[in-house]
């Protein structure tokens, strides 16, 4: 069977606007253009996760039962948009735990690894991040594109806002398309 191509997102920052630990589904708003940029991964058959550092848990800044409400209502909200999201892969520590699964390391992708045949040579990443940038070296996911005005070294590609991404990604779809040998 063929290796599947993937999309692993960042979510604070991503998918939605990042108001600092948003927890709650009132506080939670969706990015620009983010359904329209996940349909055109979608088009091109890629596998939708999501990849986050959720240390307000950690922090007990908000419960893993506020981060699993929140996330059950984003993946229905995205199903309801005929977006699938295979799966949300999350870190709970706190920066000072050392854990394997916070970004930059491996831990989240690994974990979607042992479930699912990735081709990480022909798949993304997109992060607002370094954290997020260095997590595709690390795991050696090929692409990566980085949002927002933070300087972040190291992406394929940096834009301002999904919006723009999504405006460059829609005018140039030859770049996420499957490559023909």
């Amino acid at each position: 069977m063929k290796k599947q191509r993937a999309l692993f997102l960042d979510r604070d920052g991503i998918i939605n606007i990042d108001h600092g630990y948003v927890s709650k589904i009132e506080d939670f708003s969706f990015s620009e253009k983010i359904f329209e940029l996940l349909h055109l991964f979608k088009e091109e058959g890629y596998l939708l996760f999501v990849v986050t550092n959720q240390s307000g848990i950690g922090r007990n800044y908000y419960t893993q039962d506020d981060f699993e409400t929140l996330t059950k209502w984003m993946i229905k909200t995205f199903s309801e948009k005929n977006i699938i999201i295979e799966k949300v892969t999350y870190c709970p520590h706190s920066p000072k735990d050392n854990c394997l699964c916070r970004k930059p390391a491996t831990g989240m992708i690994d974990t979607i690894l042992e479930e699912y045949d990735i081709d990480l040579s022909a798949s993304w990443l997109i992060g607002d991040k370094q954290s997020d940038i260095d997590l595709a070296q690390n795991s050696h996911i090929k692409h990566s594109i980085a949002i927002g005005i933070n300087n972040i070294k190291n992406s394929e590609y940096h834009f301002n806002s999904i919006d723009t991404c999504y405006n460059y990604l829609k005018a140039h779809k030859e770049i996420i398309q499957p490559k023909v040998n």
